[in-house]
């Protein structure tokens, strides 16, 4: 009877919401021409039929809510979701990965990766720290904490190549036995008024689990500061899913802020997550305002929560591609904890040729938004591969450090079919290998005793390529083209320096990057850092902070010593120790 009888109330309460109509007036305020609906609180309705139909006394039912998006060109709403009450959970999701193992050059003597832009971990990384906590192993991405920070490349002197290429030798910080290779790219800058017309459509998630402060309300204030640095040319639309999706913002010109900025502080959190339907709906948009020759890019606002609709990361991962070959780009903001989906934002992103950030303060909002607003949205080189081909006389063993997701096959590296990833305006792209010399005592694997026949090796000694100690080479394709361009240039023995020695930039940069990258691996349990510490590290980025404008390198190094004070076993997500393991080699290559 009591399942009766609650069974009733939900019916009732369903039937009562979907004969909502467009006749709902606006809140006090709102101003004219705003949304006409996006969130209706049945709570007096759920408490009236609740009293109607449940007896006295009767515990363990859950109160309904009802969310309807309308658009605000009075088209019909989408039908009503009904929901039960969002209740949050603890369940992160990122993607789990192995380091980079050291390779042979004998026997894999190319290295070929994506680059990747992406600064997601870093942000993630911060927030575990701050909060108390270090960070899973599977959240700390090395390539993404490098290239969090800018680094002084040299910056192309035209457009006829959109990037300079930088490379740098020194001993390794944790092991001077070991060289450190980095690898450096600077794209051309473009100035905020010469940026091209935007065609954006804003893709926000308004389901129950936005609720917290650091979701939605925080992705409001982020936004406001994005629309200040819009432009009448540019066009905003603002579509928003939970159990369905709508569009609240039919495209307006950038420079209607009051306009855009009312749509957005409308927005209230509630209901579940059909991600997938407001990705469809986002990319109708983004077709119906496409601007050639312009930038036409979606911007997902999420925790990734999806558990409605399309939740099947592969399906996801298909619209996304298909709308990337047509010119529209994807970009992915995470926000939020206890059930944030990284593993999710990041693959929607690679495969939306975009990047991925997370935002945890206002403070990254602005970094990602306002201050690198350009690189977020103008794409200038697209599919940019890196391939490193060693030499075998020289160099006996290397590592890639980072970039474990974004390795590719070396027949890849020629094949202009296989995509790769972009570089934005101002961006700077940076990648280190550590190798190891023939004559190094560090080693990991000894020389075989019949490799090379003495009369082969002394042929290359001859050879003027034995002077170097490897070749870097890049390929890219313009924003608008199909065939990729090639950049060759060879590392030389002679370019091998002491970092003291090495030019003022170039000496700071590849110190600090060192540091990044020796935090990043300690995070993820040192294996290959010989016992090298955090107050190592801190000494290390401490020598290279240089003028830091903006602090973000003052702040790494007070990580760094945060991170020294909560190196315990039980700080770490699921019990798992800070301690390294013994170096491992695989000659395997990983996909």
């Amino acid at each position: 009877m009591n399942n009766n009888l609650f069974c009733l109330a939900v019916i009732s309460l369903a039937l009562s919401a979907c004969s909502l109509n467009e006749e709902q007036k606006l809140p006090v305020g709102a101003p004219s021409g705003a949304t006409k609906s996006i969130e209706y609180d049945a709570r007096k309705r759920e408490e009236r039929v609740a009293a109607e139909a449940v007896p006295a006394g009767e515990a363990g039912h859950v109160p309904l809510s009802v969310a309807t998006v309308q658009d605000q060109s009075g088209m019909a709403p989408s039908r009503p979701c009904c929901f039960l009450a969002y209740t949050p959970q603890d369940r992160e999701s990122y993607e789990h990965f192995d380091e980079n193992p050291v390779k042979l050059v004998r026997e894999q003597p190319v290295s070929t990766f994506s680059i990747d832009v992406d600064t997601g971990s870093y942000a993630n990384v911060r927030r575990f720290l701050n909060a108390g906590t270090l960070p899973p192993e599977d959240a700390v991405r090395v390539e993404e904490l490098l290239n969090y920070f800018d680094y002084e490349y040299p910056v192309p002197t035209g457009r006829e190549r959109p990037f300079s290429v930088t490379t740098s030798l020194a001993p390794a910080p944790w092991n001077a036995d070991k060289l450190l290779l980095q690898v450096g790219l600077k794209g051309y800058e473009i100035p905020a008024e010469r940026r091209a017309a935007a065609n954006l459509v804003f893709l926000i998630d308004v389901s129950g689990s936005m609720q917290d402060r650091d979701k939605l309300p925080l992705l409001k204030s982020a936004f406001r500061l994005l629309t200040r640095q819009m432009k009448a040319s540019d066009r905003v639309a603002l579509v928003v899913y939970a159990g369905a999706a709508g569009a609240v913002l039919d495209p307006t010109p950038g420079n209607q802020q009051a306009k855009i900025n009312a749509a957005l502080e409308r927005l209230e959190a509630g209901g579940s997550t059909n991600g997938a339907g407001g990705i469809r709906l986002a990319y109708d948009f983004a077709r119906q305002g496409f601007i050639k020759g312009g930038i036409n890019r979606i911007v997902l606002a999420t925790d990734g929560d999806f558990n409605v609709g399309t939740t099947d990361f592969d399906a996801l991962i298909d619209i996304v591609e298909r709308e990337r070959d047509g010119g529209i780009s994807l970009t992915t903001l995470g926000f939020g904890t206890g059930n944030y989906n990284d593993e999710l934002l990041e693959r929607l992103a690679d495969a939306g040729n975009g990047n991925y950030a997370y935002i945890d303060t206002l403070g990254e909002g602005r970094k990602v938004l306002v201050e690198q607003l350009s690189g977020t949205l103008q794409t200038i080189a697209k599919d940019v591969k890196i391939q490193v081909e060693f030499n075998p006389a020289a160099v006996a063993e290397y590592r890639l450090i980072g970039y474990e997701n974004r390795m590719l096959r070396r027949e890849d590296f020629n094949n202009d079919r296989i995509d790769a990833g972009d570089i934005g305006a101002g961006h700077t792209v940076t990648a280190l290998y550590e190798l190891t010399l023939n004559n190094s005592p560090a080693r990991l694997v000894d020389p075989l005793r019949y490799g090379d026949s003495p009369s082969a090796t002394a042929e290359r000694s001859k050879s003027a390529i034995a002077a170097e100690l490897a070749n870097v080479r890049l390929r890219y394709k313009a924003p608008d083209g199909d065939t990729s361009r090639l950049i060759e240039q060879p590392v030389l023995r002679a370019d091998i320096r002491e970092l003291a020695d090495l030019p003022g930039k170039q000496s700071r940069d590849l110190q600090f990057a060192a540091a990044v990258a020796a935090f990043g691996q300690k995070l993820r349990g040192g294996e290959y850092l010989d016992g090298f510490d955090y107050p190592q590290i801190a000494t290390l980025a401490a020598g290279a902070r240089g003028d830091d404008p903006s602090g973000y390198r003052g702040e790494f190094l007070s990580l760094v010593k945060l991170a020294d004070t909560l190196a315990i076993a039980a700080n770490r997500p699921g019990g798992a120790s800070d301690a390294g393991h013994n170096a491992t080699v695989d000659p395997q290559v990983r996909r």
